[in-house]
């Protein structure tokens, strides 16, 4: 086994991520550090430049509120966030987001993003909230503002291909992080007066739909593995809405998007029998009234619908490509060549909606002689994924901002700094902070910078470099280090490395972990279904793979990192099998499914289920936090942001 040496860095603000919420952070923080003598570091696992969920690209940007032309307000932006979640959304962190996340998108545009405009210079929308993009670069757009933002001005640094394992405390302060490089012989110890986790949510937690060639498949990005939430666990932060896991509907076998094809191009779906399920299955909705009421249909119930369908042996489900082209082609059929151009206009867009950001969709059609205004394609909901910036809102439990308080929220939702956690010196954005969903790309850049000034306020007002025990330091490298020396211990052990009686490769251990989830969390092999013994036999099952998780080995460093991402992917199954048994009801079904509780339960369940890891005594707690409002029944407060 190589020697790692220790590389100490000391730093004001230390970013962990290089998605779109840290690189947002980072140009913030960098204008605050000019103003005040600081320093920022930013460490991500990755290559910044396509590093995060939009590292392929992107066809669309899904928040913008449109707040200039007065065509929404905040409210009701606030509004459809709420009732897509079935009515549990922190509405002062969602308000905070959408009245600053405009000024975000017209950022991008000025770095050089291409965003469609119509003949009058308006934004093309794709949705009511949405804009079109020409997208393949929008990553290495952003992610070079930030760069300039903390390189040219000499107030940063950047350390890429870093794996952040674990947070570094000082006492109930958060005092930095560790982590060990997989290129090189080094183990990184960051020391910070505050930190800000932007590290993505977590896929493959769950068994994945696509098997074999498709294995490493996913909708959201495949390495992300539960950083943010293990990180906030560890340091001992209140989590909330980690029942909560989305499953978008995407074009099977490949997860290519399905929104530009329902919004931009108005497609329409069909069962195996030419049925539409949200026309034939209407009065299903009654039961999850009000939000079944709402418009547009909360996304988890018209997954519900689908499943109904499939369920009731009427699969497989198609979007009708086809007809949606041939309908918008249809008004130009007067003009033969108008109507000949129209069509070839569409089917660049049509494809052009995959090349930007889900290439293997195309290739998938390609291969299998799809020519999308000829044939529908097949669609089905993909496996679970813990994503606070989009559909879902699993996360930290986070301070929202003082101006947007009540006197009633003020309590609950306010304890000094925006985005800090309950964590002193620890602040969380993007897929990292919860309950404010449908932040998307532009939000959580936004929601970076928010939390990046919000931090920069905190190491002003704290102005001193927390302690840190060597000895401590000393111990939890030795533990990261651990499945390396194990593998070079017992490698001779067996004739195969991958398999041996001393140790567990991490290949290994996911599999298990997903087969434990997927059979008993309510994955896709149980159309999403579970109930409490199942439950609490994944409790169990879990317990058992936390001991054989101390016998994982390592061949390399990217090996090694594996090893802790699936720890990582552990702790995020955890919490969330401890809050979908803590819930005892069915609030989300399309999401998942308690057979035992198959309603909802507004009287006892309109909160947010929250849960808590003691560091010091391995406990677990349970808790419920009030959904408090901030805009007044029938009324709207002034809330515009800059």
């Amino acid at each position: 086994m190589p020697t790692f040496d220790n590389v100490v860095v000391e730093t004001d603000l230390l970013i962990l991520g290089g998605g779109m919420a840290a690189c947002g952070a980072a140009v913030e923080a960098a204008y605050w550090a000019r103003q005040n003598g600081l320093k920022v570091t930013m460490v991500d696992r990755a290559a910044v430049d396509r590093s995060g969920a939009v590292a392929m690209g992107l066809s669309a940007i899904n928040l913008y509120v449109g707040l200039k032309d007065a065509a929404n307000s905040v409210q009701d932006y606030v509004d459809y966030v709420r009732n897509d979640l079935m009515g549990v959304t922190r509405e002062d962190l969602v308000a905070n987001i959408a009245r600053h996340v405009d000024s975000t998108v017209h950022l991008f545009e000025k770095w050089g993003l291409p965003i469609w405009k119509d003949e009058n210079g308006r934004y093309v929308h794709e949705g009511r909230w949405q804009v079109m993009i020409h997208g393949e670069s929008y990553k290495v757009i952003v992610a070079e503002a930030a760069r300039n933002a903390l390189l040219a001005n000499g107030v940063g640094e950047i350390f890429e291909r870093i794996f952040i394992v674990g947070p570094l405390m000082d006492g109930d302060r958060c005092a930095g992080a560790v982590g060990f490089s997989v290129r090189d012989n080094k183990f990184y110890v960051f020391k910070a007066k505050a930190t800000l986790v932007a590290m993505g949510g977590a896929v493959h937690v769950f068994k994945p739909r696509s098997s074999g060639e498709g294995m490493g498949r996913a909708w959201y990005p495949p390495w992300n593995a539960g950083s943010s939430a293990y990180f906030t666990l560890r340091a001992g932060a209140e989590m909330t809405c980690q029942e909560v896991r989305f499953i978008p509907v995407r074009f099977k076998d490949a997860y290519g998007p399905v929104g530009a094809w329902f919004l931009l191009f108005k497609s329409r779906v069909a069962n195996a029998t030419g049925g539409n399920y949200m026309a034939e299955r209407k009065a299903e909705l009654e039961k999850w009234a009000p939000y079944g009421h709402a418009k547009p249909i909360p996304a988890n119930l018209r997954n519900y619908l689908g499943m109904l369908d499939v369920m009731d042996g009427k699969g497989p489900i198609f979007l009708r490509t086809d007809k949606a082209i041939q309908k918008i082609a249809a008004q130009y059929k007067d003009d033969e060549k108008a109507h000949e151009n129209k069509m070839r206009e569409l089917e660049s867009e049509a494809w052009e909606d995959f090349l930007d950001m889900t290439i293997s969709q195309a290739m998938l059609w390609a291969s299998t002689n799809v020519q999308p205004e000829e044939k529908g394609s097949e669609i089905a909901p993909a496996e679970p994924y813990f994503i606070g910036s989009h559909s879902g809102a699993s996360g930290a439990w986070v301070s929202g901002e003082e101006d947007l308080q009540t006197d009633e929220t003020r309590p609950e939702y306010f304890w000094g700094y925006a985005n800090m956690s309950t964590v002193k010196g620890l602040f969380c954005a993007g897929d990292a902070s919860g309950a404010s969903s449908h932040k998307f790309s532009s939000g959580s850049h936004v929601e970076g910078r928010i939390a990046a000034k919000s931090a920069m306020r905190f190491i002003l007002e704290h102005n001193s470099l927390p302690q840190v025990d060597a000895a401590v330091v000393d111990t939890l490298k030795t533990e990261i280090f651990k499945p390396l020396e194990l593998f070079e211990e017992h490698k001779n052990a067996s004739t195969d490395p991958d398999v041996n009686p001393n140790y567990l490769k991490p290949r290994m251990f996911m599999f298990r972990l997903q087969k434990i989830m997927d059979e008993y969390a309510g994955g896709v092999s149980s159309q999403f279904t579970t109930n409490e013994m199942q439950l609490k036999r994944a409790l169990e099952l879990l317990d058992f793979l936390r001991e054989d998780s101390t016998k994982l080995g390592a061949a390399s460093q990217h090996e090694l990192m594996r090893c802790w991402e699936n720890v990582h992917r552990l702790w995020q199954a955890e919490a969330h099998v401890r809050t979908m048994l803590f819930r005892e009801e069915t609030r989300w079904p399309g999401y998942y499914f308690r057979a035992d509780r198959p309603a909802m339960d507004e009287e006892k369940w309109h909160v947010f289920a929250n849960c808590k890891y003691d560091p010091k005594t391995a406990e677990w707690q349970m808790i419920k936090r009030p959904i408090l409002h901030i805009f007044p029944q029938g009324e709207e407060e002034e809330l515009l942001g800059g």
